[in-house]
């Protein structure tokens, strides 16, 4: 649902003025009469400045308005006072606060299913708000049925986060059509893109995956391809010392300590039971531990989504997290060892995110339970077909679906098969487990 809030967002964030048609076009929903209201009241405010006249009139951020956008805990996410306490502290200058190591009695401490970090009567809210009705299906269904949609959303708001100037529109374009923003760093459409692969893992291998090193090593290595100086760091627990910017916390620095912990770490978070606590568990214990040369607290984020993804849950996308929210947060579980601002954070969050997707809950269909009972058929068929362009499909599928499908099935799985085929595009690659230049020697071929 769009706000005025999220308007002044858009514009505070963006690198040069935005037209009308640029905010409509950012904000399809939203009525045009209702974005000109908006953008007066907000001009009215001095939090953006108009500038030209009639087509050619756009919108830029006031600098008082820039600032606060910056620099201030926005005032719209509810806080309680133990989250004030964190923040009071963490706002003071750098040579205030007191130098602070990694703590291993804080997860230590942490007994699974006796310790909560989120109160009963806070689990109870999360699950009405992020109640699908569909907690019953298989593992991973609802995830499945809304994965494009979470793809562009989880994939901005999470790389957002880390200064990704990609627009949510841009993301839709690279990752439905594979169309790269003009403009933009490689690194940017890098970031986006490994997004796009760490969330299909999880998606895709709902019943699989789980919290253990297998799983974290390979998001971490989905995050971090091609993004590090040293490729010999992704997808393994670091081997070198790390500093965090803009903090006084220093991590863990000897390896066999940081396998140790991030042992303790798995052991204790595969055997919470609540999802919800579950999920805001790997979000503070993975950044405070600091496991990897960089993309800890992207790791934690779309491993956050993992329990919420197979108890069949409405996403956690951080769509409209602020930046200054979200770093000020961790800092405090950082230097404090504390996570009181980080659960008002996550709670606000997730609402923020179950508010889109209950809304686009209606537009869903229901899963085709053939194409569910038999999606890895389909997969590995989709994947050898193209893996060898030499050979025929027809023949390939015939084959492949007499030896895996029931007789009764076998015509209806052939005809999904082909279907798959015929809108396969560089968007979906990922999901069989081919590379675009695999998909291009194919359609030479064929």
């Amino acid at each position: 649902m769009t706000t005025v809030n999220k308007l002044l967002q858009s514009i505070q964030r963006a690198n040069e003025a935005l037209s009308l048609g640029q905010l409509l076009e950012v904000f399809p929903e939203l009525k045009k009469r209702t974005a000109q209201r908006w953008l007066k009241q907000l001009v009215d405010d001095n939090k953006i400045i108009a500038e030209g006249n009639g087509p050619s009139r756009a919108y830029l951020a006031t600098t008082e308005s820039s600032a606060a956008s910056t620099d201030q805990y926005p005032s719209y996410i509810p806080l309680s006072a133990d989250s004030r306490d964190i923040l009071d502290y963490i706002d003071q200058p750098l040579e205030v606060r007191r130098p602070v190591g990694y703590d291993i009695s804080f997860l230590q401490d942490y007994q699974p299913n006796e310790t909560f970090y989120l109160s009963e009567s806070l689990r109870r809210q999360l699950y009405k708000m992020g109640d699908t009705r569909q907690t019953k299906l298989p593992v991973g269904t609802y995830g499945r049925a809304i994965l494009n949609r979470l793809l562009i959303d989880l994939s901005w708001a999470s790389s957002n986060l880390e200064g990704n100037t990609y627009s949510r529109l841009d993301t839709r374009e690279l990752i439905e059509h594979g169309h790269a923003a003009s403009g933009k760093a490689a690194i940017e459409t890098q970031m986006i893109l490994n997004h796009k692969a760490a969330i299909e893992l999880l998606v895709e291998n709902a019943e699989e995956v789980g919290f253990n090193l297998f799983t974290v090593l390979n998001l971490h290595s989905l995050l971090s391809e091609n993004l590090l100086p040293n490729p010999s760091d992704e997808g393994r627990v670091r081997q070198h010392i790390v500093e965090i910017g803009k903090s006084v916390f220093r991590p863990l620095s000897v390896p066999s300590q940081l396998d140790e912990a991030l042992a303790l770490l798995l052991e204790k978070a595969s055997q919470i039971t609540d999802p919800f606590e579950q999920s805001f568990f790997v979000m503070v214990h993975i950044p405070y531990l600091q496991p990897f040369a960089d993309m800890n607290k992207r790791t934690s984020r779309i491993a956050a989504n993992l329990p919420l993804i197979r108890a069949n849950l409405c996403p956690l996308t951080f769509l409209d997290v602020p930046e200054q929210a979200y770093s000020r947060a961790i800092l405090g579980v950082y230097e404090l060892g504390r996570f009181e601002l980080l659960r008002d954070l996550f709670v606000w969050a997730y609402e923020r995110s179950t508010q889109e997707y209950l809304a686009i809950k209606q537009d869903l269909s229901e899963p085709d339970p053939l194409r569910l009972s038999y999606r890895d058929v389909i997969k590995q068929a989709i994947h050898e077909i193209v893996k060898q362009p030499e050979n025929d499909p027809l023949d390939m599928i015939e084959k492949m679906v007499s030896e895996q499908v029931v007789e009764a099935d076998q015509k209806a799985v052939e005809a999904l098969i082909i279907e798959e085929l015929r809108r396969l595009h560089e968007g979906v690659l990922a999901r069989y487990g081919l590379r675009p230049s695999e998909f291009e020697l194919w359609k030479v071929k064929r």
